[in-house]
């Protein structure tokens, strides 16, 4: 696999459109980011402030030049407005691996289905462009409905590192792995939860 981290990657359907986040995005990002303290309650970052926001923003954009992340800010067609963010990280060219993670979306955009548009695109790109063998995800054991997410979209479980992360708050966060990997996505594409959307 050769990840160009210098390439400005553009994903987009009829639903969804994700590009490079860039260094103006807080404005954008700011209404679906601010409003909920508790959105990012299990993830290790927070983006409830501006400040914070800019700080994310910040260090997704000195990750991809470090050539360990590429973060995606997310507009839902539908709505006409930003929704919120997604990354590939843990990216190993070596390995022909990446992760899909860091995903957040302001409370309107959850549960509509921009989800899953989303990871269908990024599913799409790392297997039939990258040619990546295995794609991971990882979440907090706590986290249900990101780990119902993960299933829905053919994610296999493969366990759980136990004590794996410290949070903000002091909690010691088990972290569940899940995977799809290149021989399954055919299967899992021709049946992926996306209702009335062309997987051709």
């Amino acid at each position: 696999m050769v990840f160009d981290f210098y390439k400005d990657i553009i994903l987009e359907n009829d639903r969804v459109l994700l590009r490079p986040i860039e260094p103006g995005d807080a404005a954008l990002l700011a209404e679906a980011a601010l409003h909920d303290p508790l959105m990012l309650q299990y993830s290790p970052s927070r983006i409830h402030t501006i400040p914070l926001l800019e700080e994310y923003i910040n260090t997704a954009l000195l990750l991809r030049q470090n050539y360990s992340r590429y973060t995606f800010t997310v507009y839902d067609k539908t709505s006409l407005s930003w929704a919120g963010s997604t990354s590939y990280l843990n990216i190993s060219p070596a390995d022909d691996r990446l992760e899909i993670g860091a995903t957040w979306y302001g409370k309107p955009y959850q549960r509509s289905g921009l989800n899953r548009h989303c990871k269908y695109l990024l599913l799409e790109y790392s297997f039939e462009t990258l040619l990546v063998q295995r794609v991971e995800f990882r979440t907090d054991a706590r986290n249900l409905a990101s780990r119902t997410a993960i299933e829905k979209i053919g994610g296999m479980y493969e366990g759980t590192l136990r004590s794996h992360m410290l949070m903000p708050d002091g909690h010691r966060r088990d972290t569940v792995c899940y995977s799809i990997l290149a021989g399954e996505w055919e299967s899992i594409k021709s049946k992926f939860p996306i209702v009335g959307y062309d997987n051709s």
